[in-house]
């Protein structure tokens, strides 16, 4: 239930918000990989989950730049 309702919350947002989403996952997703990487890692799911986001993010942007 959660992927529809962050694209919900998702088609709410403006394109500069989304892009400033975007940007947030993927520097979160480079801290995960650094945490993976040194070992610190606890929940591995978490990185499935934020490269999941990310392309939830990239498809909601892609259909509004088409519906437009």
């Amino acid at each position: 239930m959660k992927s529809k309702d962050f694209v919900q919350e998702l088609n709410g947002l403006t394109t500069a918000e989304m892009l400033n989403k975007e940007k947030e996952l993927k520097d979160q997703l480079f801290n995960l990989r650094f945490q993976l990487a040194t070992g610190q890692l606890e929940n591995t799911a978490s990185l499935k989950q934020v490269r999941k986001d990310i392309a939830r993010v990239k498809t909601v942007l892609r259909q509004q730049e088409i519906n437009k």
